[in-house]
């Protein structure tokens, strides 16, 4: 039997987690990913970092295919609309606590039941590290949490 993919679920939950620990909710973003609209003057080497706390957006959809919301981009209104597979990580401002997905993994084409399989990493894939912040940088160390 052929699944849905894990990763909006998983969004969900790290997202209701992090508020409920009054935290502030950042997601990771692969910009360049087909569907993404996102204010490119943010973006920084392919990537954008968005801020989905209820008080810094309206309007915000974690839906099972996208994610999308209004948001303010230096006093700026606008739309952005992510496509759940360009998400590449959730995780706290404040401690970096969060899920970095790993971009390598992609769900494999089942031929039968007996082929079919996670499209998350699980506990015997590889491990990657995240993208380490860069010097003089103001966002917190990302990590993997199993």
């Amino acid at each position: 039997m052929t699944m849905t993919s894990s990763r909006p679920y998983i969004v969900r939950a790290l997202y209701e987690w992090i508020i409920e620990n009054n935290c502030t909710p950042y997601i990771l973003v692969n910009a360049f990913e087909d569907g993404v609209e996102v204010p490119q003057e943010h973006v920084r080497d392919g990537q954008i970092v968005l801020n989905i706390s209820p008080v810094a957006v309206t309007d915000l959809q974690l839906g099972n295919n996208r994610l999308d919301f209004e948001g303010r981009f230096a006093g700026i209104p606008k739309r952005v609309f992510v496509p759940i597979t360009a998400v590449c990580g959730i995780y706290a401002k404040e401690n970096g606590q969060g899920m970095i997905f790993d971009p390598s993994i992609s769900p494999p084409e089942p031929s039968g039941p007996e082929d079919a399989g996670p499209e998350d990493a699980g506990p015997d894939s590889p491990q990657h590290e995240p993208p380490k912040p860069k010097k003089g940088g103001n966002k917190p160390a990302l990590r993997l949490v199993k």
